[in-house]
């Protein structure tokens, strides 16, 4: 194999490895974060969508190329930047839009083939499924964390009763202290305390000095 084959069956590789990582976000936004049903045949269209869309940047990526070869065909220059390419770099260029242009050939192919696609998109349904079963077993692991299986238990036990120290015990104490306030001003108040006399209109205690006389 050639190196612009080699660069070719690498640049597929890749490409179909983000075709798939795009699959398996779409499987699980749609089936795990929406609640839907996994269609394959719906899942099968956007990965088809996928390849042709990487194979569009691919000869975006060729045409570009080739435009910087045509700049610099016939400049000897001394080059001033990563990009400002000359005469010597024009046989570079050109191998690396015909790599381009091959893996978008290649990605094409790819979208047209209905048993390739549907093995892109059964990978791409492990893959979303080994997160989430990867999630869970985390979630389990944290929850059902013993002192003994928890390597950080020694490193973080410090932090923890710092933390109740000065915020859980501090708040316990205001509460108590607030607690026994509301006791104390209760207690100063007599239950059987008199009412204060009531004076009216003023008559009725001129009633009680005519009555003595």
């Amino acid at each position: 194999m050639g190196r612009t084959k080699e660069a070719i069956a690498e640049g597929l590789s890749i490409a179909t490895a983000a075709a798939r990582l795009g699959v398996r976000n779409r499987i699980l936004v749609q089936t795990i974060a929406r609640g839907g049903q996994f269609d394959g045949e719906v899942f099968a269209e956007y990965a088809r969508k996928t390849l042709r869309a990487l194979a569009d940047e691919q000869d975006q990526a060729a045409e570009r190329v080739t435009h910087q070869r045509k700049r610099a065909w016939g400049r000897f220059s001394d080059s001033s930047g990563t990009h400002d390419y000359r005469d010597r770099d024009t046989r570079n260029l050109r191998r690396r839009a015909k790599q381009s242009r091959g893996v978008a050939k290649e990605l094409r192919v790819f979208a047209d083939d209905p048993a390739r696609v549907a093995g892109l998109v059964a990978d791409a349904r492990i893959a979303a499924w080994g997160d989430v079963e990867a999630n869970l077993s985390q979630r389990l692991d944290v929850e059902g964390m013993t002192a003994d299986a928890d390597p950080e238990y020694v490193q973080m036990r410090k932090a923890r009763m710092d933390a109740l120290r000065m915020v859980d015990l501090a708040r316990l104490a205001s509460q108590a202290k607030r607690r026994a306030k509301d006791r104390a001003a209760a207690d100063e108040t007599p239950a059987d305390a008199p009412d204060p006399p009531s004076t009216g209109d003023g008559k009725s205690g001129k009633k009680k000095k005519s009555a003595a006389r």
